[in-house]
């Protein structure tokens, strides 16, 4: 009778651990997932610009935009991967990818963010520096984490972040930046971007600003003073309120030009057949 007992009695110690282990694994679980649910960004949606038949830049341009973003953006999977991120890219390989279908990607998961990789061009071969564009005012701290290592980390000039209604910041529901890494058009920094080194040093530095975007200041810090705790929260030249004094200008000079003439053709804006040309 007692053996009997004793046996009773380790079972049911024995079924008890079980049942605690489960519970403590549930509670797990629901702790994750509530966190996730909260608005953690677990995804990073990576968009490496340009790809197929589009090889970015402008005409002439030596060095294709289209590989250089792609070599970064593969980079900056593997850093992240290697964090615990997930990690999704728009495209993997010389493909083109339209806009609509890269928005798409982003929007398809709702913790995640989005970061579009690209590199700068413009006729003066000086054009030089870094610039970090987003629209949506929630995807204002990524932006100047981005923003903050990728520009401290490079040995160019520092352009700032901007607000502009690119397309695939404009159409994302999730945090979305588009960082623009140099310019290809500059001989020095084609000269930088072209080296693996260099390459290898921009996806660190995007990472970094991916890792810490929740340190990010919630207001603008006057002192500038950034600790690992701490990155302040960049200012930026809100360039949509810019390009629609223009197409007012625009529109008012072409109202003249039409009267002048006498003319009942409608005249056409300058700015509005900009605004429907595929960006980046």
């Amino acid at each position: 009778m007692p053996a009997i007992f004793q046996q009773r009695c380790l079972f049911a110690a024995i079924l008890a651990g079980a049942l605690l282990l489960c519970d403590v694994s549930v509670a797990a679980t629901r702790s994750r997932d509530s966190s996730e649910q909260a608005g953690s960004p677990v995804t990073v949606v990576i968009d490496p610009g340009h790809g197929g038949h589009d090889r970015g830049g402008i005409p002439g341009q030596r060095v294709a935009e289209k590989e250089m973003t792609l070599d970064v953006a593969r980079r900056l999977k593997t850093l992240l991967v290697r964090s615990g991120y997930r990690v999704v890219m728009t495209r993997d390989s010389d493909v083109f990818v339209p806009l609509a279908s890269r928005v798409a990607i982003a929007n398809s998961y709702p913790n995640a963010i989005f970061v579009c990789i690209h590199f700068n061009s413009a006729k003066r071969m000086g054009a030089d520096g870094i610039e970090t564009y987003f629209y949506n005012r929630d995807s204002l701290p990524l932006a100047s984490a981005i923003h903050y290592f990728v520009a401290g980390g490079a040995p160019t000039s520092n352009r700032g972040v901007r607000r502009r209604g690119y397309y695939v910041l404009r159409k994302t529901k999730v945090p979305a930046v588009l960082v623009e890494c140099g310019f290809l058009t500059n001989p020095t920094e084609a000269a930088y971007a072209q080296t693996a080194s260099y390459r290898q040093k921009l996806a660190e530095e995007i990472a970094a600003g991916v890792e810490k975007r929740s340190a990010v200041a919630t207001r603008p810090d006057t002192t500038r003073v950034a600790t690992s705790e701490n990155i302040p929260l960049q200012p930026y030249i809100d360039q949509t309120r810019v390009a629609k004094a223009s197409r007012h200008r625009s529109k008012r000079f072409h109202r003249k030009s039409a009267r002048k003439k006498k003319s009942s053709k409608p005249a056409s804006s300058e700015a509005s057949a900009a605004s429907s040309k595929q960006e980046g």
